[in-house]
């Protein structure tokens, strides 16, 4: 049995996301550049944002910790959109192709609610997507399950062996493997359009 439908992640997929590319701007050394990603933002302190806390909320609490880094902390927020270097090199080139083909595409993506709409405007590609389940939006991040039932209800719940789900996050995959979704673990767009012709949805 093939898949019917594709459901991508963005951020590593589709979306070149670095906090790396916004905070080498920031920080002519590189030392102290990899101290704040590591011990002051962080990706753990970032899934807040995913979850639904604000920006501001968030930056909050951390620059009370940290008032030395006010304007920093305050910059993943603020300059957002300098994170991003375009698309991941060929997916969006997949994407249309599928679009092409009239395959049904949802994306299932951990990212805060607030800059969505800047996203759109930022990647017209993204609106080729039937429904983009936003993490920010709704309170719940992958890898829970809840918010793979909660995209697979947005989808038309379709049987999940239907689905092939597409992340770059291995514990992601593993959650949807688990629920039964086809899946591909993402690392380039070559070995993907492969895995698209495998599925027959290309």
């Amino acid at each position: 049995m093939a898949a019917r439908f594709a459901l991508f992640d963005l951020g590593g997929v589709l979306l070149d996301w670095s906090p790396a590319r916004l905070y080498s701007k920031i920080f002519s050394d590189a030392a102290e550049r990899e101290r704040f990603l590591t011990e002051v933002c962080t990706l753990d302190w970032h899934l807040a944002h995913d979850k639904g806390v604000s920006f501001a909320e968030n930056a909050a609490a951390l620059i009370a910790k940290y008032p030395q880094y006010d304007d920093q902390i305050r910059a993943w927020g603020g300059r957002w959109a300098e994170m991003f270097d375009g698309y991941i090199h060929g997916t969006d080139r997949l994407i249309e192709m599928l679009h092409g083909r009239a395959t049904p595409l949802y994306s299932l993506s951990n990212m805060p609610a607030e800059i969505w709409p800047m996203m759109l405007d930022m990647f017209p590609v993204l609106k080729r997507f039937r429904h983009v389940t936003v993490s920010g939006q709704i309170g719940l991040v992958k890898p829970d399950p809840a918010i793979f039932h909660y995209t697979l209800a947005k989808m038309g719940d379709p049987a999940p062996d239907e689905v092939l789900f597409i992340d770059d996050v291995a514990r992601n995959i593993a959650t949807a493997d688990a629920l039964g979704y086809r899946t591909h673990l993402f690392r380039d767009a070559a070995s993907l359009e492969t895995a698209l012709v495998r599925e027959g949805l290309i």
